[in-house]
Formats: structure tokens, C-alpha cells, sequence
């Protein structure tokens, strides 16, 4: 993908040196030999992403053991886009196993503020996205512009350029790196003669491709209609209207008379009847999510949510901690519906990890609105492991957009530990600029398990435990109790078996410490 950017030299430097044309010869030496280390050393890494976005991932190592068989990903990946196929069928037969042409999209983008490589970054991430949804990414354009044009969106010479790009390279969507005005949409379309989306529709494209639960299937819907509701088009039939009054032979008589209902404003009713019942669906499912909640709070289970930017690691980090198996795959939002395991400490006491959906920049609000009873599993949890791409060209841009979204679900203020992941590909500088500006961290790899012992001490030490300090001391024939005392919310610091029974030293937590009264000593 080559990315053009619009800030151009305003005239070239007379007074620089000319060179000698064994001085231009040298130069023309050392690039080539350049490509040519990066080329070999490429190729004997065996190097299978040439041409992906640089927001994915480099490694081609994608899975580890803790992964599991990944089942969900070979369906996933059952029916994949390829480059250069047609779809139209020469044999009816051929309907069950054809493979769908990619779409060839161009980027644009604006560079409003912060420096050229965020803007350059930000597209490479919007690349990433558009490769997820199964497209082919052509080539990429950036403007230096302080605000959106109010009409396309670029200026009229850039968007004239992206239109000369697309009949270039034959693509037939442009996608833009930010949300879109429907009067801007359509202004762009006019000139670039193509489709053109936004990245909201292409992030919530993405979520309908990966939802797999019912939950997250309305929750995505709910978040699409209301993302279409406002930007719904009419020409032709959709703006005519129902027919009222005598007119031909359908008169309905007596108050059916009037202008009538155009087809667009119809369109617009049943959406919002469906938005109606799909909120109600989605309230529905809200009380068994809570009553598992109110279980795990019952029980006094600490509860761990895995939080983070997407494609940082965290479905990895989930199974490298508890052999849970869920889906892996190197692209962007590749699961969605929240993950719950049980796991326990090394001294026994017992916690659930729970796997959220991962956050992007300028997360669509449709789907923090739609998704906050997903969100609501990090904000009611008493810890978060906010998992951090440590590869990645902004681990700092992706913290701060990170940690704006759980602002919005209210979960600032629960205890959170930046994990460092991808340690095994990160840069040592990176690493340690992010370890002096982040006070609580721990620096892990879940592909290859490099620091795990240490964030499962983070954790044991972050996770509530039991408060009340108990002596006991329990009857023989009371082996229950005993028995009672080992499981996951006590923890024993001492026993010892006497003549009268078993002697215990224990931290327990108030709900059950009401139970062990009848057995409490004074020492």
C-alpha cells in the first residue's frame, strides 16, 4: 500500500549542491544494498505478511498450545476472499464453494493535528480494519487540513486526486479514515464515482461479520440501524407517495385523503420499530447476565476483566492463563462476545477472568451504546488487566483510547494493570519509555510465555481477599468445616491437630465468617 501525502514541497532548494554522478551512483548503491538485507532477511524469516497492513501483527507465528484447536477459526476461515476471482458462476454447482472477490478499496484520510507519523499511523490502522473485512487495500491518501471540507470532506483538488487514483488502480470503494456527514458522503460519491464508506460503517461491518452470540448479534444490528437511520437515501419510487383521496379507482374514501407517506419515510418507521424491539431483546438478555453477576458477588468471587486495544493480545493472554481455547486470530475485533473462566491463585483463592471486547480510536458511539451491557463486565470487576500492543507504532495513542472508552462505561476508577504484551517483538527503547510512564505494569509474551509468572502474582496480590481474621478451632467430627475452609474464598495460615480437634489460623470473608462463629476461640 503506498500512501501519497499532500504536504509537498513548495519549490525546490536552488541553492542546494549538485552532486557528481559517482555521488548519485553511491547513494543509488547504499539503497539498493538496504532492500536487499531487508529482502534476504525477509526472506529467511520466511515473511508471509509482505503486503498486510502494518497495524497487524508481523508474526507469523499465530498460535501457540494454550490456543487450543481454534475449531472457530477454521469455520471463520472456511470461506475466504481472494484477490482476482470472479463471482459470477459458470456452473449452478459451483454456488456451495465459490470464493468471494475482495473489494479494492483506496484510503483517504485527514491530518488535522498531532504529527505526520499519527496521521500515517491512523491509516495504517484503517488499512488493518478494511483488510479484516475481507478487502484488498490498493493505495492510501492523506491532506494536511485543519478541518474537513463541509461538502466532500477532502478539498476539491484532493478529492479530484483520489478520483484519478481510483481510475488508476481500478478500485471500486473508497474508505475514509473518520465519520462522515451524509451530505459529505454523498458530495464525495459525486466525484469519486465509487461506493464511499466511512470507518463507523466499516468497524460495524467488521462487528456483523464476528458476532456469534444472539446477544451480540442484536447488539450490532441495534447499532447499525442506528447508524443508517440518519443517513437513509430516496430517489425515484422511494419518493413517492401512498396515494390518497380519489385518485383512479383505489379511493379509500373518508380520511384516507391527504398528501400520503413516502416510501423513505416508511423505511425510516420500520427501522425504528425494529430499533424498538431489538432494544427490548437486548433488555431481556440483560437480567441473566446479572444474575451470574449478583452469583459471583454473592459467593464474594473476585472477578479480573481483560480490557485493550484490539489485536493486543488478549484472547492469547486468556488462554495462556487458563487453557480456555477461545478463538485467535491475527486481525482486528476477531471476537467479540465476552469470555468468562475460572482460575485461582497459587495459594488457592479463586477469581474469575473475564475476555471483553477489544477498543479501537474513535470507537463508533453507536457501539459503546449498544455493547454497554458487554462493557459493564470491566466496570463492575475489581481489577483490569489492560493489555497493551507493545509492537505497535503508538502503544501510547492506543492507552489513551483505551482508557477514554472505559471513562465512558465508568470503570476509571477500578485498579488496572498495564500488561506489556508482545515482549518477544517489541522494541527494548519502547518498552522501557512505556515502563517509566506506566508506575504499575508487567511486561509479558503470551505467545511465548515470557513473564506470565510475574502478572500471576500482579494478580494474586490486586484481587480482593479475604479480610476476616479468624482462630478456630473446629471438632473432629466436623470434618465439613475443615473441608469448607479449603475451598477458594478462605485462606488457612496455619493448622495444627490438638486433642480437642483442629486448631486454624484463617482469613475468611464476612459472609462466611457469620457461619464459623460457633467455632471461634480467643487464642
Amino acid at each position: 500500500m503506498t500512501i501519497h501525502n499532500s504536504r509537498a514541497a513548495d519549490s525546490a532548494n536552488s541553492s542546494a549542491p549538485e552532486l557528481s554522478p559517482s555521488d548519485i551512483q553511491g547513494v543509488i548503491d547504499r539503497i539498493l544494498a538496504k532492500d536487499s538485507a531487508v529482502e534476504t532477511k525477509s526472506a529467511a524469516a520466511g515473511d508471509s505478511t509482505r503486503g498486510r497492513a502494518l497495524a497487524l501483527s508481523d508474526s507469523a507465528t499465530e498460535h501457540s498450545a494454550h490456543d487450543g484447536e481454534q475449531q472457530d477459526l477454521e469455520e471463520r476461515r472456511a470461506l475466504r476472499r481472494v484477490a482476482g476471482l470472479s463471482t459470477e458462476l459458470e456452473d449452478v454447482t459451483e454456488v456451495e464453494y465459490r470464493q468471494l472477490r475482495l473489494e479494492r478499496v483506496v484510503l483517504a484520510g485527514l491530518w488535522s493535528e498531532g504529527t505526520a507519523a499519527d496521521a500515517e499511523n491512523s491509516l495504517k490502522e484503517l488499512a488493518a480494519l478494511a483488510e479484516t473485512a475481507g478487502s484488498e487495500v490498493l493505495d492510501g491518501i492523506i491532506q494536511r487540513r485543519l478541518k474537513p471540507d463541509p461538502g466532500t470532506f477532502l478539498g476539491s483538488g484532493k478529492a479530484q486526486e483520489l478520483k484519478d487514483i481510483v481510475t488508476a488502480t481500478g478500485a471500486d470503494t473508497v474508505i475514509v479514515d473518520s465519520e462522515l456527514a451524509p451530505s459529505q458522503r454523498r458530495g464525495l460519491e459525486d466525484i469519486v464515482k465509487v461506493k464511499v464508506i466511512d470507518r463507523t460503517a466499516l468497524i460495524l461491518d467488521i462487528f456483523a461479520q464476528h458476532a456469534k452470540s444472539r446477544e451480540g448479534k442484536a447488539q450490532v444490528e441495534l447499532a447499525q440501524l442506528e447508524y443508517l437511520l440518519p443517513r437513509l437515501r430516496g430517489w425515484g419510487e422511494s419518493m413517492s407517495r401512498q396515494a390518497g383521496g380519489q385518485v383512479g379507482s383505489a379511493s379509500a374514501g373518508m380520511g384516507s385523503r391527504g398528501p400520503g407517506e413516502t416510501k423513505i419515510e416508511l423505511d425510516r418507521r420500520k427501522i425504528r420499530t425494529r430499533m424498538a424491539k431489538l432494544r427490548r431483546e437486548i433488555a431481556g438478555m440483560k437480567p441473566a447476565r446479572e444474575t451470574k453477576r449478583a452469583n459471583r458477588h454473592r459467593n464474594s468471587v473476585p472477578s479480573v476483566a481483560i480490557a485493550g486495544y484490539t489485536n493486543a493480545g488478549k484472547s492469547s493472554l486468556l488462554n495462556r492463563l487458563t487453557d480456555a481455547g477461545v478463538l485467535v486470530e491475527n486481525a482486528l475485533f476477531a471476537t467479540l462476545d465476552p469470555t468468562i473462566r475460572k482460575a485461582q491463585t497459587e495459594d488457592g483463592i479463586g477469581y474469575t477472568l473475564a475476555d471483553t471486547v477489544g477498543f479501537v480510536r474513535s470507537l463508533p458511539t453507536q457501539l459503546v451504546e449498544a455493547f454497554r451491557s458487554t462493557l459493564e463486565e470491566v466496570a463492575d470487576a475489581d481489577l483490569i488487566l489492560h493489555v497493551v500492543d507493545a509492537s505497535h507504532p503508538d502503544p501510547e495513542g492506543q492507552i489513551a483510547a483505551v482508557r477514554t472508552v472505559l471513562a465512558e462505561v465508568d470503570a476509571r476508577k477500578v485498579p488496572e494493570i498495564i500488561v506489556l504484551n508482545k515482549a518477544d517483538a517489541a522494541d527494548p527503547f519502547v518498552l522501557e519509555r512505556l515502563r517509566q510512564r506506566e508506575s504499575r505494569h508487567v511486561v509479558v509474551s503470551a505467545r511465548t510465555g515470557e513473564g506470565i509468572p510475574e502478572l500471576l502474582q500482579a494478580i494474586s496480590e490486586g484481587i480482593p481477599r479475604p479480610g476476616v481474621d479468624l482462630e478456630l478451632l473446629v471438632p473432629y467430627e466436623r470434618g465439613d468445616v475443615v473441608s469448607r475452609l479449603h475451598q477458594e474464598d478462605a485462606e488457612i495460615l496455619s493448622l495444627e491437630h490438638g486433642e480437642a480437634g483442629t486448631r486454624l489460623h484463617v482469613k475468611v470473608r464476612e459472609g462466611l465468617a457469620a457461619e464459623l462463629e460457633q467455632f471461634v476461640t480467643n487464642g
